[in-house]
């Protein structure tokens, strides 16, 4: 998928082409020698069909040119304290990369293909300087082309893969609007084989951790506060009518979900990841509500199929638990045109519906306990649920779920203290319906974690851990 370059980058590029150089007194200076002037001088400001064939006949020499060999410097080393020139010839090498699809194979075929771009991504400390910003450039147009022309992803191209996703992070990490959409846009464009993404996966916490705080942010469900994710209502709200949150540009927006639509072919080796670290189905059920064009609701859904259908096991009870179906179901009812939205809302639907009709209300508790994230969803209150399911929630896979539950109320949840709330009265319904279950209980840390609790400043758990203690005391008395 062809994006439209950044307009700064675009900017940034016009202004040094309009630069002046002196070429001839990098010459007397022996910066560069009058073979590199001559080369440069016939693919510099000409028309790019003359550019083709002039590199197309003699590929050999302008390879040698951008990248060095045969004793040779490339240009990029041997005019390395010439700034004005470094960031001409990236320029320049830009247009040849982008321009001459063929003359990549050429390239790629070097020994040391990317050995004069990756230390200009350290070119200077001052944030200000466009040389690592155009280096980053070239080597994402190279990588990306690159991996068309390889069959398999080299060791040389897997480590510049590596290095300049760390440099594209810093860009995403930004503050700037602008950086961050140049930082999803070459991701974006980087990630076309499996192993790419691999890689990207591999440094998620410097690659994707700043993408999903940006989705977070435009969600108005910063890290800080995950029970926003998980109370949201039912209804779709238009973002032209309540906007994005965080000053998320519906662009930005739509790059960012293209970049995790892109991993998210990779969806059995990603999909539990995402939602265990970033409460991937909560948060994008959270965007489908504020989706603000058919594109970014397209991509949303396609995303949550990819990874649904890879991880039907693990992640479709999170999907149901956070009432994904119903919300589909919303969809269907606007008046939507694009056909692939269509046809993903549907299969999507189709799935969920299938998954559904064979679960029990015990599925649906063990799915939300194995979530990691406790709402008062119905079977907490209701006390047939504990009568007739209590043994089988101690008993069943050698206790698994007591073991997360004394999981999940380990955690302080400063937050969304209803999650502990949940917990104590979870404790007290088992404790009362199966008492002698309370050593193993106990053994698990259910008992300590509730007797704490009577100290939380919070109300409603400070209610429901004396409840639970009450319980227990209860069966030690009698």
């Amino acid at each position: 998928m062809s994006l439209d370059p950044p307009t700064y980058i675009v900017s940034l590029q016009n202004n040094i082409r309009a630069r002046p150089i002196s070429w001839e007194g990098a010459v007397r200076a022996r910066t560069i020698t009058d073979e590199d002037l001559k080369r440069i001088k016939s693919v510099d400001k000409v028309r790019k069909e003359q550019r083709k064939q002039t590199i197309e006949a003699d590929p050999q020499s302008y390879s040698t040119l951008l990248l060095g060999g045969n004793g040779a410097q490339s240009i990029f080393q041997a005019a390395f304290k010439r700034q004005d020139i470094i960031q001409y010839m990236l320029v320049l090498a830009g247009d040849i990369v982008d321009d001459i699809p063929s003359f990549v194979s050429e390239l790629v075929q070097h020994p040391n293909p990317f050995e004069p771009f990756l230390p200009l991504l350290k070119y200077s400390n001052n944030a200000e300087d466009p040389v690592p910003l155009l280096a980053s450039t070239v080597l994402s147009s190279l990588l990306s082309q690159a991996q068309l022309v390889v069959p398999k992803l080299s060791p040389e191209i897997e480590d510049a893969l590596s290095k300049l996703y760390a440099f594209i992070s810093t860009l995403a990490k930004s503050s700037d609007a602008g950086l961050q959409d140049i930082a999803v846009q070459e991701y974006s464009s980087l990630l076309r084989a499996r192993k790419s993404r691999e890689i990207f996966w591999k440094q998620r916490k410097e690659t994707l951790n700043p993408l999903i705080d940006i989705l977070r942010a435009a969600a108005g469900a910063p890290k800080e506060s995950d029970s926003t994710l998980w109370s949201g209502g039912n209804s779709i709200r238009s973002a032209t009518e309540v906007g994005l949150s965080g000053g998320v540009g519906i662009q930005l927006l739509y790059h960012v979900l293209l970049v995790v639509w892109q991993l998210s072919f990779e969806g059995s080796l990603i999909g539990e990841g995402l939602e265990d670290e970033h409460d991937i189905i909560p948060l994008y059920c959270q965007l489908l509500r504020l989706s603000p064009k058919e594109k970014t609701t397209r991509i949303l859904l396609s995303t949550l199929y990819n990874l649904l259908s890879s991880n039907r096991n693990t992640l479709l009870p999170a999907a149901t638990l956070i009432k994904l179906p119903t919300l589909l179901q919303t969809l269907q009812g606007r008046h939507l045109t694009d056909e692939d939205l269509l046809e993903d809302l549907n299969a999507l639907k189709e799935m969920l519906d299938e998954y559904t009709k064979t679960q029990t209300t015990f599925d649906q508790y063990a799915a939300e306990v194995q979530s990691g994230h406790l709402r008062w969803s119905p079977p907490h209150r209701n006390p047939q649920f504990w009568r007739e399911n209590a043994r089988r929630i101690v008993e069943e896979g050698n206790g698994e779920l007591p073991k997360k539950l004394a999981e999940i109320m380990s955690k302080t949840w400063d937050n969304d203290k209803q999650v502990l709330a949940i917990g104590c009265n979870d404790v007290a319904c088992l404790v009362k319906e199966v008492p002698e279950k309370r050593t193993q209980l106990e053994k698990v840390g259910l008992k300590g974690r509730v007797m704490g609790l009577m100290q939380e400043a919070d109300e409603s758990v400070r209610w429901e851990s004396l409840r639970a203690v009450g319980e227990w005391l209860r069966y030690n008395f009698e």
